[in-house]
C-alpha cells in the first residue's frame, strides 16, 4: 500500500543520509553570499546608485529562498523514503507483517516478563513461527540505562540472549519518559517492519492474540485508525492533586486544557491500543515536533486529535479480570485484553496473570487458526 503524499510531506525532519549533500550545498551558498556581500561593499565605495543595491539585495534573497526550498524538498523526501519505498534507512527491505506488538517493560520487571512468556506470549521457535506464518511480531520494548553498559543493561543482554524477544530502543529508561519511549518505539518499529498495525501493550495486561488479530483485521481497509478503549479523564492541576491519593497523573501543563475541572480530549487508555501503518509512519516522520505531555496515552491522543484519523472505541480491549472476562468468554465474546482499572493493569500480575489466562484465555490454538 502506498501512502497519500499530502499526509506525510507537510512536515519534514532531517536524516543523515542527505547530510553531506546539504553541507556542500550550504557551503556553496555561503560562498555566493560572501561574493554578493563583497559586491555590495564595492558598490558603496564607488558610489553606485540605489538600483544596483536593490539588485544585490534581490540576489541575496534569491539565495536564501533557494536554500530553504532545497532543504525542505531534500529532507522531506528523505523522511518519507521508508514509507514510500518499503526500505529501511539502510536500504534493506523491511519484512511485511500483519502487526507488531511492543510490550512496554522496565529493568525491574523480569518476573512480569516471565509471567507473560508463561501465558499469552509464545516462546522460542513458536515465536519465530508466529512471525513467519501469521505475520505477528511480539517484542518486549526497552531502552537503556543512563550509565553505559551498566549492570541493568547487561542483565537485559543476558535475558535477550536466552529468549531473543526484545526490541532495544535508543531511549533512556524512566517512568516520566514514557511519552518519549512511545515515540521512539513507533519510529523503531516502523523502520524495522512494514506492518499493517502497530500495538503497544503493558507487561501487566493479559492479551488474546487471535482475538486481537481478528479485531484489527476488521479495520484493515481503513487508512488511518486508532483503536482502543477511549476515555476522557480529569486534568489534574497542582491544586487538584491533593484530592487524589496519588500525584502519578499530575499534568504540569494543565493550563493548556482550559479552566480547572476540565477533562482531556478523548484518547485510548494506555494499557493497550493499536494504530494503523499511516499513523505510525506519521509519528516516525514527525517525531521531533510532537509534544510530550505528562501522561503517555494523553500524548498519543494529542498527536492524533487534529488529524484525519478514525477513533475506534472497542471495549473488548479493556475487560476486567475474572469474573468479567470469564463471563464474556462463556458467552462467546472473548476479550482482546483484560486488566484491573484500579491498578492500571492486572493487580499483582505476576501472581494473578496465570489465573486470568486459565479463565479468560482463548485457547492456545486460536491465534494459529484465526483468519485475517
Amino acid at each position: 500500500m502506498f501512502f497519500s503524499p499530502p499526509f506525510f510531506f507537510r512536515i519534514w525532519v532531517p536524516y543523515e543520509s542527505n547530510g553531506q549533500q546539504l553541507i556542500s550545498q550550504r557551503r556553496r551558498e555561503q560562498e555566493e553570499f560572501q561574493a554578493v556581500s563583497e559586491d555590495s561593499r564595492a558598490a558603496k565605495k564607488v558610489g553606485l546608485g540605489k538600483d544596483v543595491m536593490d539588485e544585490v539585495l534581490k540576489t541575496h534573497d534569491a539565495i536564501q529562498s533557494s536554500r530553504s526550498s532545497h532543504e525542505m524538498t531534500s529532507l522531506g523526501a528523505s523522511a518519507a523514503a521508508t514509507s514510500v519505498t518499503g526500505l529501511s534507512h539502510e536500504g534493506a527491505p523491511r519484512p511485511k507483517v500483519f502487526m507488531v506488538i511492543g510490550i512496554n517493560t522496565a529493568f525491574s520487571s523480569r518476573k512480569r516478563r516471565d509471567s507473560v512468556r508463561e501465558t499469552w506470549m509464545p516462546q522460542g521457535d513458536k515465536l519465530v513461527q508466529l512471525e513467519r506464518e501469521k505475520g505477528i511480531v511480539i517484542r518486549f520494548m526497552i531502552g537503556h540505562s543512563a550509565t553505559s553498559n551498566s549492570i541493568l543493561d547487561r542483565a537485559i543482554d543476558s535475558e535477550d540472549a536466552q529468549h531473543q524477544d526484545f526490541l532495544r530502543l535508543e531511549h533512556v529508561e524512566g517512568y516520566h519518559e514514557l511519552s518519549a519511549k512511545t515515540k521512539i518505539f513507533f519510529s523503531t518499529a516502523v523502520a524495522k517492519w512494514d506492518a499493517e498495525f502497530y500495538v503497544k501493550v503493558d507487561d501487566d495486561v493479559h492479551v488474546n492474540l487471535g482475538t486481537l488479530a481478528a479485531t484489527l483485521a476488521r479495520h484493515r481497509s481503513k487508512p488511518r485508525v486508532y483503536i482502543g478503549c477511549m476515555k476522557s479523564g480529569p486534568v489534574l492541576s497542582q491544586n487538584s492533586v491533593s484530592l487524589f491519593r496519588s500525584v502519578k497523573y499530575h499534568e504540569p501543563e494543565y493550563w493548556k486544557f482550559g479552566e480547572g475541572g476540565n477533562k482531556y480530549f478523548r484518547h485510548a487508555t494506555g494499557q493497550i491500543y493499536a494504530i494503523s501503518k499511516d499513523i505510525a509512519t506519521y509519528i516516525s516522520i514527525n517525531q521531533p515536533l510532537l509534544h510530550k505531555y505528562a501522561n503517555e496515552d494523553v500524548s498519543l491522543g494529542s498527536w492524533l486529535i487534529g488529524l484525519e484519523v478514525e477513533h475506534i472505541d472497542d471495549r473488548n480491549m479493556c475487560c476486567g479480570t475474572p469474573p468479567d472476562c470469564e463471563w464474556k468468554a462463556q458467552a462467546g465474546n472473548v476479550c482482546v485484553a483484560s486488566f484491573d482499572w484500579s491498578c492500571s493493569g492486572i493487580c499483582k500480575s505476576v501472581e494473578k496473570i496465570k489465573f486470568v489466562h486459565e479463565r479468560c484465555g482463548e485457547g492456545e490454538g486460536a491465534v494459529w487458526s484465526a483468519l485475517f
